[in-house]
């Protein structure tokens, strides 16, 4: 299998791209900056300036590798960034919005020519964009942009239904990594180990769903 991780240099991303290796599979890893742990990696290649933002960038980064027919894309790249009521900011929950919520479906246009006819696309999103699921309140730009991206997602996969692509949104637990401090039930290998299982276990009839990484679905 031919396999895409985008945000591979570190954390969750870093640990899907080593499972993949480690399982024997083509992997194609793609961020901003390397890693060292992501530099010992037995990858294919490691692509960097691959900045979500920037459709013409990685349409451009995609074209020059010259690597066509992937079979799995994994979008990891995401911020979190804290807000209360109290401490509303526009600014940030704009950021959070543009790399969680519109980073992941450019990625997606971007890697299009590239994906094999019966890919499937792995978008890491949160159970903290359920609506469904929201006792606590708080985090305003992560649950509101998470949301956004759930919704997007799902426009996805009936957009590529046609192709026969299949598109899961994933939440990868509560994990152990520098985006929560190290805080977390789980540590990023675990989690890389669950999403990895969902993708291989579901298929088309799944697409535009929204599963835990324990294989439990999600309410939106």
């Amino acid at each position: 299998m031919k396999a895409a991780v985008v945000g591979a240099n570190r954390g969750i991303g870093l640990e899907l791209a080593k499972k993949l290796v480690d399982e024997g599979h083509e992997v194609y890893a793609f961020c901003r900056s390397t890693s060292n742990e992501l530099d010992k990696l037995q990858v294919k290649k490691v692509t960097q300036g691959f900045e979500v933002l920037n459709f013409t960038e990685m349409s451009s980064s995609l074209k020059s590798l010259g690597c066509k027919n992937f079979d799995q894309v994994y979008h990891v790249s995401g911020i979190l960034e804290s807000e209360s009521l109290e401490s509303f900011n526009e600014e940030s929950i704009l950021k959070q919005f543009k790399v969680n919520s519109i980073g992941p479906i450019l990625t997606c246009k971007a890697f299009m020519p590239y994906l094999n006819q019966k890919a499937k696309i792995g978008i890491l999103t949160s159970r903290m964009g359920s609506i469904g699921d929201n006792s606590s309140g708080g985090m305003y730009g992560y649950r509101m942009s998470k949301s956004a991206l759930n919704s997007a997602g799902r426009s996805l996969a009936l957009d590529l239904k046609d192709k026969g692509y299949t598109v899961l949104l994933l939440h990868p637990g509560y994990v152990k990594t520098d985006m929560t401090n190290h805080n977390g039930n789980i540590s990023a290998a675990q989690s890389a180990e669950g999403l990895i299982r969902v993708m291989q276990t579901k298929d088309f009839k799944d697409s535009g769903t929204f599963w835990h990484m324990n294989g439990e679905p999600l309410p939106w």
